[in-house]
């Protein structure tokens, strides 16, 4: 399926996820640029990066959309490496061209060379309703492509206020959780020597001698006679058994930080040529600064 085929506006394509040809995911689609000959989506810019916060321009060439999917036919590492080129509201032609060159494609025939000295764009960013880049040889000068961009109005405008949106990056910070390691808790059997004291008794014989007194029925007998007695003693016996003493147990704790995280951001800056041919850039400022030079009552 060819790009031409498959998409003839920017209807529904920001917003969508992008996918690469493997079917890993890339990032969401936040702005959509069209072809300023033919009007049609040529490129569209995807966030990549950590916390999503650089756009990369990939070619919808070859590219099929699945309900809320996007598949384009570039690898997600294609992607993060493609050269890198503002997010802007128009394609210069030469970063077009390296664009083209980075992914292996082919500018298609037709398409319009830059011209000296101007801004001869070859793709315009699609807006909310249409397409808004500039054609080949609008350019009138450094600063007139964003002049021309200014002053346009689409079909249907009149009566309308002519306008630009002004933007700026914001940063957007969240965590995510991941292993940072493994507690194991196990037990071994080492030997102790324990020792202990234990009382023991035994028998020992003594010899009693008591004399017999008158009166006393005993018979004499003289002649030979022995007699024993049984002696006892007691010894020490060792033996073991197994008992429970302690419940050990593994418990996780989680820690609050706080972490300063810093990265550069874009903020877009108005430019306008007054009455007079003068040039001011202000921001937002501006707008106060004329009313401090106006006439006085």
């Amino acid at each position: 399926m060819t790009q031409g085929e498959a998409f003839t506006s920017a209807d529904g394509l920001a917003g969508l996820t992008a996918y690469d040809r493997t079917g890993e995911k890339i990032g969401s689609v936040e702005q959509v640029y069209l072809d300023d000959r033919t009007g049609r989506p040529e490129w569209v810019t995807v966030k990549t990066g950590l916390f999503g916060m650089k756009q990369s321009f990939v070619p919808l060439a070859g590219a099929r959309r699945q309900q809320d999917e996007l598949h384009v036919t570039a690898t997600k590492e294609a992607v993060k490496d493609a050269p890198r080129v503002d997010a802007d509201q128009h394609l210069e032609p030469g970063e077009e061209q390296d664009l083209y060159t980075h992914y292996g494609l082919t500018r298609p025939s037709g398409t319009p060379a830059p011209s000296a000295g101007g801004r001869a764009g070859t793709a315009g960013m699609a807006g909310a309703g249409a397409g808004m880049g500039m054609g080949a040889g609008e350019g009138r000068g450094s600063n007139a492509g964003a002049r021309e961009f200014a002053t346009r109005s689409g079909p249907g405008d009149e009566g309308k206020t002519d306008e630009m949106i002004r933007s700026e990056e914001r940063l957007r910070v969240g965590t995510e959780e991941q292993e940072v390691g493994h507690a194991r808790l196990r037990k071994v059997v080492v030997n102790e020597d324990v020792k202990t004291s234990v009382p023991i008794s035994h028998e020992e014989v003594r010899v009693v001698r008591e004399p017999i007194r008158e009166g006393d029925r005993t018979r004499a007998n003289i002649g030979e006679e022995q007699t024993e007695v049984t002696l006892h003693a007691e010894k020490a016996v060792v033996s073991k058994e197994s008992v429970p003493v302690e419940r050990v147990r593994l418990e996780t704790e989680k820690v609050t930080e706080t972490e300063e995280v810093s990265d550069t951001v874009r903020k877009e800056q108005i430019e306008f040529d007054d009455a007079k041919g003068e040039r001011r850039a202000k921001g937002e400022s501006w707008r106060d600064r004329d009313r401090k030079q106006g006439p006085s009552h």
